[in-house]
């Protein structure tokens, strides 16, 4: 590490950036401190996050604000049932010299905000799914890689599902967090109506640079990680597949499919970023704990039976912890 004497001095940057980040956000976004730390730990875990929550949440301006305080280029897509793949890779246009040159779409930036997802057809969201998994777009043959640091954070809203697309579970498995979003709590509604109807606007200050994500992003992939963590995350996603050997009680009764091996995965990167956040130069069982739900509750599919007893996903990820 360039910038760093030691991994340990890193760990404690980072645990810093973190504490300047959520101070800088928190002067726009009132609460939902949960849903900034679970953006923040996608970023630093090189990830991509789904953010799921009814409209007026304050969703696009968490990402817009994040991008703000990150010092990164950021773009806004909202998707329709007419945009096309192209509209959002960008396209091949014939010159005044009659030669083909590519147009950059706004996938070309460091943050991509994916607006109502769910309203756009399955070829134009493998369009941007496919970003999301190579880090570049192919337009005529041609591979056009993707800015770094490059993050995705897509927006659904689950209670509009007329004209909607639901992601398939295969594509849902690219994102590495699905975040919900709730309503705020009467006082923080106070606190936001109060800033929002008011002249007084917030001026949010440059944090981290694109180099210095990336940086940190490496710091991420050396956090050591004891052996029984590993275990137990690698556990927690093979318990949630139905008929094997270690399926518990619930996922064989409730569970139509469970968690890949991606999930694994991510557990224990989220867990690491969880425990470097909170100062902490390892993961232990806790920070797997806190970072479960968000990453196995867009893979498990629940089956008849758990949707006619009324048994979510939460439920059965709470009965597995």
């Amino acid at each position: 590490m360039a910038q760093f004497k030691s991994d340990v001095e890193a760990v404690d940057a980072l645990a810093q950036a973190y504490k300047d980040l959520s101070a800088e956000i928190g002067k726009v976004i009132v609460g939902q401190d949960d849903v900034v730390r679970a953006v923040i730990i996608t970023l630093f875990s090189n990830g991509h996050a789904l953010l799921v929550g009814v409209p007026g949440l304050a969703k696009t301006l968490l990402v817009s604000s994040i991008a703000e305080v990150l010092e990164l280029d950021f773009k806004r897509i909202q998707f329709t049932p007419d945009l096309m793949p192209s509209d959002i890779t960008g396209n091949e246009i014939l010159d005044e010299d009659r030669r083909f040159r590519f147009t950059r779409g706004p996938v070309f930036s460091n943050i991509v905000l994916a607006d109502e997802i769910n309203r756009t057809p399955p070829k134009t969201q493998a369009a941007l799914l496919e970003a999301m998994q190579e880090r570049s777009v192919t337009v005529s043959g041609q591979r056009h890689a993707l800015p770094s640091p490059f993050f995705v954070l897509a927006t659904q809203n689950p209670i509009e599902q007329e004209g909607t697309y639901p992601l398939p579970e295969a594509q849902l498995d690219r994102f590495m967090f699905n975040i919900p979003l709730t309503y705020p709590t009467y006082e923080q509604e106070v606190e936001v109506v109060k800033q929002t109807t008011s002249s007084a606007t917030a001026t949010l200050k440059h944090i981290l640079s694109a180099d210095q994500i990336l940086e940190f992003q490496q710091v991420m992939r050396k956090i050591p990680v004891s052996d029984n963590v590993l275990e137990y995350a690698v556990s927690l996603a093979t318990k949630t597949r139905p008929g094997t050997s270690r399926a518990t009680k619930e996922a064989n009764n409730y569970l139509a499919w469970g968690a890949g091996p991606r999930a694994s995965q991510y557990l224990v990167l989220g867990a690491k970023c969880h425990a470097a956040l909170r100062g902490k130069y390892s993961p232990d069982i806790e920070d797997v704990q806190a970072i479960a739900s968000l990453v196995l509750r867009h893979r498990i599919v629940r089956n008849y039976k758990a949707e006619a007893e009324g048994v979510s996903e939460e439920n059965i990820i709470e009965a597995l912890l």
